[in-house]
C-alpha cells in the first residue's frame, strides 16, 4: 500500500443539514431584504433567461443574482470579508459543533486505533458560500470546505490598457458547487486531491492507492438534491444519513422515501446532542469503520510475515 488509508471522512451538507434554513439569511437581515422575495426572483430567473435564449444553472444562478443585487446597491459593499463576518451569526442545530469534536476525539484517543493512526476528518460540501462557512462557529473543526466563492478583483486582460473602476465588492463567481458537482468533491476527497498537489480528480488510481476509500466515508445531508452523492456512496460501500427538521412531517416522509428507495442507510431528526438517534448512529458507524480499518491493517501485516526458520529434528 502506498497510502495507509487510515482516514475516516465524515462529509456534511450545510443548509438544512447543520442549520435550520439557508446561510444567506444573515445577509438579508443586514440589508433589510425580504428573503422570500429574493428567492422568488432567483427561482424566476431560469425562465426569464430562457426567453432570451440563455440557459442557466438553476442551482447556482443565485450567485449571479447576489452580484447583481450588490452592483445595484441592494447589497451595498458586500465583500468576502463581510460574508466571513456574517458567518458568525449562523445558528446551528442542537449539538453542533460539539459532535464534530466528539467524533474526532472518540477515535483519536482510542489506544487501539492509535496503533495505525486511524483518525477522523470533517468536510463540508455545500452549494452555499465558503466564506460564510469559514466565518462560522464550525470552521475550526473542519478539515476542508467545498463551496461557492466570489471574486472581488478580477484579473484583467493584457490585450488592453483599459482599466475597470475599482470596486471592493463581489463582482464575479469564482468556484462553483452545484448538486451534481458535489460528486466531484467526493472523488477529490477519495483520491486525496486536497492533500497532494500532484493528484488530480481525473488521475487514474487503483482503489488501493486512494487516500480515503469510499467505504471509509459517511455523508450527511437533508434530502433529494443530494441523491447523486448518496448513490455513489451506497454503491461503493459508504454510509449515508439524512436529516429532517423536528416536527416536519413532510420532510420526514421525503427522507423516508429515500430510505425505501435504498438511497440512504438511516435518517433521524436534526438533533446532534449526545444520546440522540443522530449522535448515536454517527458515533456507532464511525467506530465500525475504525474497527474495519484496524482489522484490514492487522490482516495485511499477518499476510506479510512469514514463519521464522526452525531447527530440523
Amino acid at each position: 500500500m502506498i497510502l495507509e488509508q487510515n482516514t475516516i471522512a465524515i462529509i456534511w451538507d450545510f443548509d438544512k443539514t447543520l442549520i435550520d434554513g439557508y446561510m444567506q439569511d444573515p445577509i438579508f437581515k443586514k440589508y433589510h431584504i425580504d428573503s422570500k422575495k429574493f428567492w422568488e426572483e432567483v427561482n424566476s430567473l431560469p425562465a426569464k433567461y430562457q426567453e432570451k435564449g440563455i440557459r442557466v444553472n438553476k442551482e447556482t444562478i443565485y450567485l449571479n443574482h447576489m452580484i447583481t443585487c450588490t452592483l445595484q446597491g441592494i447589497f451595498p459593499e458586500l465583500t468576502n470579508q463581510l460574508l466571513f463576518d456574517l458567518g458568525s451569526e449562523l445558528n446551528f442545530y442542537p449539538g453542533v459543533p460539539k459532535i464534530f469534536h466528539d467524533l474526532k476525539e472518540s477515535i483519536q484517543t482510542n489506544i487501539k486505533y492509535q496503533k495505525y493512526g486511524i483518525h477522523v476528518e470533517h468536510y463540508i460540501v455545500s452549494t452555499g458560500l465558503t466564506q460564510m462557512i469559514k466565518g462560522s462557529a464550525i470552521s475550526k473543526y473542519v478539515d476542508g470546505i467545498w463551496g461557492c466563492e466570489f471574486i472581488e478583483d478580477p484579473i484583467l486582460s493584457e490585450l488592453s490598457e483599459k482599466r475597470l473602476d475599482k470596486k471592493a465588492v463581489i463582482q464575479q463567481p469564482g468556484y462553483i458547487i452545484d448538486n451534481t458537482s458535489k460528486t466531484r468533491a467526493i472523488f477529490e476527497i477519495n483520491k486525496g486531491v486536497n492533500k497532494y498537489e500532484y493528484v488530480e480528480v481525473n488521475s487514474k488510481m487503483e482503489s488501493k492507492d486512494r487516500r480515503v476509500p469510499f467505504e471509509n466515508m459517511i455523508y450527511i445531508a437533508d434530502g433529494p438534491s443530494d441523491v447523486p452523492v448518496f448513490s455513489i456512496l451506497q454503491r461503493a460501500g459508504g454510509k449515508t444519513f439524512a436529516i429532517y427538521p423536528k416536527g416536519n412531517v413532510e420532510a420526514m416522509e421525503q427522507v423516508d422515501n429515500l430510505r425505501r428507495d435504498g438511497r440512504i442507510d438511516m435518517y433521524a431528526e436534526a438533533n446532534y446532542t449526545k444520546d440522540s438517534t443522530t449522535y448515536l448512529w454517527l458515533t456507532n458507524q464511525t467506530k465500525k469503520i475504525a474497527d474495519k480499518i484496524y482489522e484490514q491493517h492487522e490482516d495485511e501485516i499477518k499476510k506479510a510475515v512469514k514463519a521464522p526458520p526452525t531447527h530440523l529434528t
